[in-house]
């Protein structure tokens, strides 16, 4: 993942988009990636983990379809979960705001200012 700041993105979420226009209202620069399109690889979304402090378990949607239908329970160990992050990047939850060291889950929204104050 880039060093500079980098909003995970799904434009369809109202969460991600409340995410980005507080970015912008605050005049903060960032780049969008929008991870549906550019997939984040298994060694992202390990270096997210960390960077997160938090276990796949805590930033997955265990909502969606694919959730299931990747076999995932909530037993699923973190290397199953992130293999499944993985070949299906709806299970990301969005969005997160990531730093060089650091990043947040935007939910609520207002939760990427931990970041950037």
């Amino acid at each position: 993942m880039p060093d500079k700041l980098t909003l995970l993105h799904n434009p369809r979420c109202s969460k991600s988009r409340a995410a980005g226009a507080l970015l912008e209202k605050n005049d903060i620069a960032y780049r969008e990636r929008r991870y549906l399109d550019e997939p984040l690889s298994p060694d992202e979304l390990h270096e997210l983990a960390q960077r997160l402090g938090l276990p796949a378990r805590e930033w997955v949607r265990r909502a969606e379809s694919a959730y299931k239908q990747a076999g995932l329970d909530p037993d699923s160990s973190e290397a199953e979960i992130l293999a499944a992050m993985a070949g299906s990047p709806i299970l990301i939850e969005r969005p997160i705001l990531v730093t060089k060291a650091r990043a947040v889950v935007g939910r609520p929204p207002e939760r990427i200012f931990e970041l950037v104050g």
